[in-house]
């Protein structure tokens, strides 16, 4: 089964804020969002649902120390990213 990411435009800006940050992470974070296309449960991925206030969210990790939270909607296939960035940033959101 193949899931849809869909891009909102908060986070397409917060992507390309990270991204500027962080250009030695570009190729991580493309080989994550096409992994979560092919297998969001790929183990590499460690995807984990988020309690607390980001209760409904789920994370995966892009490395060691950078995450990507997003919504993860099994009912309609589709996967939305909220947040991309180091553990306490995405955490904090």
């Amino acid at each position: 089964m193949k899931y849809s990411l869909v891009f909102t435009a908060s986070y397409n800006k917060r992507a390309v804020k990270f991204l500027k940050k962080h250009p030695e992470l570009k190729k991580q974070y493309l080989k994550t969002l096409q992994l979560l296309e092919l297998n969001p449960h790929h183990p590499s991925l460690r995807l984990h649902a988020l309690g607390g206030r980001l209760t409904g969210l789920h994370s995966v990790s892009i490395n060691i120390s950078y995450r990507l939270t997003m919504e993860f909607i099994v009912d309609v296939d589709e996967i939305i990213p909220v947040n991309v960035g180091t553990h306490d940033e995405v955490y904090r959101q």
